[in-house]
């Protein structure tokens, strides 16, 4: 499949995908990684496109919402990841470059391979990761509702990326790094296939 000049004007190519036509980028990382606003703008960039906020799903619970970082919300966790990984390669295997921010450990990532694989895409795989004090600034300074601002589990969040062991190269350090910058960065690294999951 030939490439597509991104839809920004920057002149740099899209990513070419595989014959399936659609890829899945899983954009991750802790609570105020800037995860939302780095998918919108790396969404931006390709000229189909969709870009799944995560959170949007859990707060679709209307009875029985359980805090996703709350131990005894495992069970809610399972269902709604599963409902995303079902979204993203349903858009995927429409042909879109599909855009899932959310805090996806790669304890999540077993489902999304076997769904992916399933439907013929590609998966990719990005670790935002900026510096504690960053993450912990950003996150304990939203306003809006259901906004996880508990310095504890934002800090317990953190550390469980801070070692991805053979999922290491996935990590991006976006400290110190514009939203826009750090887009940029991703996008070339998808042009490179850095963050393929084979």
């Amino acid at each position: 499949m030939e490439s597509l000049l991104d839809v920004t004007g920057s002149g740099m190519e899209e990513p070419p995908m595989g014959e399936a036509g659609g890829r899945v980028i899983v954009l991750t990382g802790p609570p105020g990684a800037g995860k939302s606003t780095v998918g919108g703008l790396l969404a931006d960039r390709f000229a189909l496109s969709a870009h799944l906020v995560a959170d949007a799903f859990w707060h679709f619970i209307r009875a029985g919402y359980i805090l996703p970082y709350l131990p005894e919300a495992h069970r809610q966790n399972e269902i709604v990841t599963s409902i995303l990984a079902d979204a993203a390669c349903g858009y995927a295997r429409g042909g879109y470059s599909v855009v899932y921010d959310g805090i996806v450990g790669p304890w999540f990532l077993a489902e999304l391979r076997e769904k992916s694989a399933q439907a013929g895409t590609e998966l990719h795989y990005v670790v935002l990761r900026p510096a504690e004090a960053t993450a912990l600034g950003r996150a304990s300074a939203r306003t809006e509702a259901h906004a996880l601002t508990d310095p504890e589990p934002i800090r317990a969040l953190h550390r469980q990326f801070r070692d991805l062991g053979p999922l290491e190269p996935h990590a991006v350090d976006s400290d110190g790094l514009t939203a826009e910058e750090t887009a940029a960065l991703v996008f070339e690294g998808l042009g490179r296939g850095s963050y393929l999951l084979r």
